[in-house]
C-alpha cells in the first residue's frame, strides 16, 4: 500500500509516518518510480508505535524496543538486551507514579465537585 493509504488505516499522517522511517521505525520498499510501498504489516507497526509514543517513550528507545516485541501473529521475536528491559522498567515505573498522581488528583477534584454541587 502506498503512504496515503497507510495514513487513512493507521490514522497517521502522511508526515509522521516519513518520520518513522527517517527515525529506523518503519521500512518502506521503494517502486521503480521511487514511490514508497507498505506491506499489510505496517499498519500494525505503526498503532504499535503510536501506543509506545504515547507511553512516553521517544523513538530511540522505540526503534531498539520494536525488534523485541512480539509479531502480530504471536511469534517469537528477539530477545531485548538487559539495558533495555531496565529503561523499560523505569518507564513502567514513572507510568505508574503517573497513574498514582493522577488518581489523586481525580479525589481531589471528586471532593471539589462534590463540595461545589452541594453533596
Amino acid at each position: 500500500m502506498r503512504i496515503g493509504e497507510l495514513a487513512r488505516r493507521s490514522g497517521v499522517s502522511e508526515r509522521s509516518l516519513r518520520y518513522y522511517e527517517q527515525q529506523g521505525l518503519l521500512v518502506a520498499e521503494r517502486t521503480p518510480g521511487g514511490h514508497r510501498e507498505f506491506g499489510e504489516w505496517a499498519v500494525d507497526r505503526v498503532i504499535r508505535v503510536q501506543a509506545l509514543y504515547a507511553a512516553g517513550l521517544n523513538s530511540a528507545t522505540i526503534a531498539r524496543l520494536l525488534p523485541c516485541m512480539r509479531d502480530a501473529d504471536g511469534g517469537p521475536s528477539a530477545v531485548a538486551d538487559g539495558k533495555l528491559v531496565e529503561e523499560l522498567v523505569a518507564e513502567r515505573e514513572r507510568i505508574d507514579r503517573l497513574i498514582a498522581e493522577l488518581v489523586l488528583s481525580r479525589g481531589v477534584l471528586d471532593e471539589a465537585i462534590g463540595a461545589a454541587s452541594g453533596e
